[in-house]
């Protein structure tokens, strides 16, 4: 049974809300495209029937092609799966989720290319710096991992899933299979990696847009807030060309 209604009805319907909205000029685009999708504004084609007893003509609208489009872009999604089906090897596999703490998620709206590239290389850092370690497992892994941003109830939610395969490959080029990742990844375990091996400082590359986001978040923000601490922490550790130290008067 065909929905009443579709997503680009919702985002017609609420076009007027989007452009005053405080989505980015990416996003903004991007829905922009969607509520476009399969009509008239995208202009169309002219199909006929090659038949000489039919030779009916039919109608089509131009799709959007945006990659977020659910309704023209369906297909691509199904050509994803088997492809990364054939990446699998015969092993077992464990689905991993790693959650942004909800304290950076203001962060995300600003600097989001840097929190989200931060948040994949973080994932990446532990589950190798488990894997590596002789304790748990002793051989190099891997994994596949997609970002999701929102939550089921449509929340800002960033988090990760990640596919990573039940064992790795030693240095000597054999395969060993991994233990338990229940009893690897426990909160004792996590605290151990975070004083052996987090203690690393952190560099960023602020583009200048993003520090004048941070440092509006400095000007406007409380010293006690969380919001106002991340912006601090990244503003701190930029090592961009616009990077300055600073000031008594920037902070107050």
């Amino acid at each position: 049974m065909q929905a009443q209604f579709e997503l680009g009805d919702i985002l017609r319907e609420q076009h007027k809300y989007i452009e005053t909205s405080s989505f980015t000029t990416w996003q903004k685009r991007t829905l922009f495209a969607l509520s476009r999708c399969r009509t008239a504004a995208l202009g169309g084609h002219i199909d006929q029937c090659d038949n000489p007893e039919c030779s009916k003509l039919h109608l089509s609208y131009n799709s959007c092609r945006n990659r977020h489009c659910p309704k023209c872009q369906g297909h691509k999604r199904e050509l994803w799966i088997p492809q990364r089906q054939a990446e699998l090897l015969a092993v077992g596999y464990y689905h991993l989720v790693f959650t942004l703490p909800s304290e950076l998620n203001e962060l995300t709206l600003v600097a989001s290319k840097l929190v989200y590239d931060t948040l994949f290389k973080a994932v990446w850092y532990t589950l190798d710096g488990f894997s590596e370690n002789p304790k748990f497992l002793g051989a190099r892994t891997g994994m596949i991992s997609i970002l999701h941003t929102w939550g089921s109830n449509m929340s800002l939610h960033p988090h990760l899933h990640c596919i990573v395969p039940a064992g790795g490959i030693t240095k000597d080029g054999n395969w060993k299979n991994a233990p338990s990742v229940k009893s690897s990844l426990n909160r004792r375990n996590l605290v151990s990696l975070k004083k052996t091996k987090m203690g690393i400082r952190y560099k960023v590359s602020l583009t200048k847009e993003e520090r004048t986001d941070l440092l509006n978040i400095i000007h406007k923000g409380k010293h006690t807030s969380q919001a106002y601490r991340n912006a601090y922490i990244l503003l701190n550790t930029d090592k961009s060309e616009f990077s300055t130290p600073l000031t008594n008067m920037e902070i107050s």
